[in-house]
């Protein structure tokens, strides 16, 4: 049984990554565990695991005392020397258990204590991979659908993990063996809750694939300064050259829109607009309300100001909705106040 035993320790190790040495110390919880299910809670037990010759022992402890008060856990003076002489008041006597004798109860809850042991030591594994791509972006493949909630299961690679419809471009629909692209937004350290939580509809998914896909992004060329979107719908992303000789916009775009076009496919046609940023308030101010064109911008405060459009740039400088100027505003921490000529 033993061989048997740590056979499969070196089987959980090659096929699912958890140490032998970790499952070793969840077998040694779940033996003494089972030892006081069967004995008391009272008892005390000593578990000794020895992969090298491939051996497992249990021993009951007992200190040795004068009046014994609580017979499971104490042994009395001439009890203990009847075993080894040796023995004085105070010393551990040790008795080996035999496993076999364990009742099916208490063979259970060892048995549970090990499973425990196995799912803790997969999310351990899965918490570490995915904790080395935090904030990075991943593919996964669509496992399943759940219509009533929205939510999606992925298969990432690491293991399973939930695409919230909180987490979704709105609008968009999946199908079962789609490939799509995540944003690692966080990796939960606690044992409750989600261990992963995956997004398409923050802007550090949009922030990745600009640097993924922009080789002067990658670079450093070219830097990305700051990105507001509505997923889904528009993104506006300002950007700005270390080199002069580098357009920061054209760099992002490419000939043709070759650049930018397989980022707008994966979102699924959403909008983009890309800015050039710049240390003049009025300027970069300007720029974020693009497309439209605007005749003059006034600071009135530090983060305040009044834009002059011409009247019929006044819808496309607002927006639908005041999607546009919304977006500029929070792209450039700017209050935006657009008047017409």
């Amino acid at each position: 049984m033993n061989k048997e035993f740590f056979a499969a320790l070196e089987l959980l190790e090659k096929e699912k990554g958890i140490p032998k040495e970790y499952m070793l110390e969840k077998c040694e919880a779940a033996l003494a565990a089972a030892y006081k299910k069967e004995y008391g809670n009272n008892t005390n037990v000593r578990v000794m695991i020895d992969p090298a010759k491939e051996d497992v022992r249990i021993y009951q402890q007992k200190t040795v005392v004068e009046v014994v008060e609580n017979p499971v856990a104490e042994i009395s003076l001439d009890d203990a020397r009847a075993i080894r002489k040796r023995y004085n008041i105070g010393d551990i006597v040790e008795t080996e258990v035999k496993t076999k004798n364990f009742r099916r109860l208490s063979a259970g809850a060892a048995k549970s204590v090990i499973i425990q042991g196995i799912r803790e030591g997969e999310r351990k594994l899965a918490q570490e991979a995915y904790e080395s791509k935090r904030e990075e972006i991943i593919t996964a493949t669509v496992n399943k659908i759940d219509y009533e909630t929205g939510n999606v299961v992925l298969e990432t690679g690491t293991g399973y993990a939930t695409l919230l419809r909180s987490e979704q471009i709105p609008g968009e629909s999946f199908t079962v063996g789609q490939r799509i692209k995540v944003y690692v937004l966080e990796v939960n350290r606690e044992s409750r809750g989600p261990l992963v939580t995956l997004s398409r509809s923050h802007a550090g998914l949009v922030r990745r694939m600009f640097e993924l896909e922009i080789p002067e992004i990658t670079d450093g060329v070219v830097i990305i300064k700051n990105i507001a979107r509505e997923a889904g719908s528009r993104t506006k992303i300002s950007v700005y050259s270390r080199d002069e000789d580098v357009d920061p916009i054209g760099a992002c775009i490419g000939n043709h829109g070759m650049r930018i076009s397989g980022i707008l496919e994966e979102l699924d046609g959403e909008k983009i607009d890309i800015v050039k940023y710049s240390e003049v308030p009025e300027e970069y101010i300007a720029a974020a309300l693009s497309p439209a064109q605007v005749n003059s911008v006034t600071m009135l405060a530090e983060r305040a100001c009044r834009v002059i459009v011409d009247e019929d740039q006044l819808s496309l400088a607002i927006g639908k909705e005041g999607q546009n100027a919304r977006l500029a505003a929070r792209l450039t921490g700017c209050k935006i106040d657009i008047k017409s000529e």
